[in-house]
């Protein structure tokens, strides 16, 4: 599946040496051993500075639909024994579809502020199909995470745009993005430096 409509971005905030998360990811620490609370204290500080880092920000919300893996929609792991709906409350910030990766079979979720979660349990490729029939062939995509699911759409080819958020400090082990990714041909967009961050878009060319 290689065909190209419109824009199909990540957005990832990652260390210096790569990593999106560390070891150790728990409910009680979301992104695990990352040099910090586990909240990403240090990882995403970047974006408490919302007035600095507005441009980033905005394109994130762009997008007319979304893909994330179960691990960044929750902790819950097998089959769904409570009523999780995300880590980001009774509105959460995509105002749209969200198709979330999994091997167990749930009933969509709507939310406050137009967000469903719909959870796909036959694979990447149908994700993506749903995601490109919501979003319509001119709305962009966001495969929104973690790394492991933006690894996982890298390898297929369909990604067409990474943004990457690179923080100063190094993980040393964890979640990485680019792991199993065969070689790509990368153009860099664009660049700028803001406190604690610097922001690179790179144009996906083969």
């Amino acid at each position: 599946m290689t065909i190209r409509t419109s824009t199909v971005s990540c957005d990832l905030t990652i260390s210096l040496d790569g990593y999106a998360a560390g070891h150790n990811q728990s409910e009680q620490r979301p992104f695990g051993d990352d040099g910090g609370d586990g909240w990403g204290s240090e990882l995403h500080a970047w974006y408490e500075n919302k007035e600095e880092n507005r441009a980033e920000i905005g394109r994130m919300a762009e997008a007319k639909a979304f893909i994330m893996g179960r691990n960044m929609f929750g902790p819950v792991r097998g089959e769904w024994d409570r009523p999780w709906t995300g880590w980001w409350g009774d509105n959460p910030p995509y105002h749209g579809p969200v198709f979330v990766l999994t091997h167990y079979p749930r009933d969509p979720q709507p939310m406050d502020g137009g967000t469903t979660f719909y959870f796909v349990t036959d694979g990447i490729e149908s994700a993506f199909r749903q995601a490109r029939a919501a979003a319509g062939d001119d709305g962009a995509i966001s495969i929104h995470g973690g790394a492991t699911t933006v690894n996982q759409y890298l390898a297929t080819g369909l990604i067409t745009e990474i943004r990457l958020h690179y923080v100063p400090l190094t993980l040393g082990a964890g979640t990485r993005l680019f792991d199993g990714v065969p070689p790509l041909k990368l153009e860099q967009v664009s660049s700028r430096a803001a406190t604690g961050v610097t922001h690179v878009t790179y144009r996906v060319l083969s």
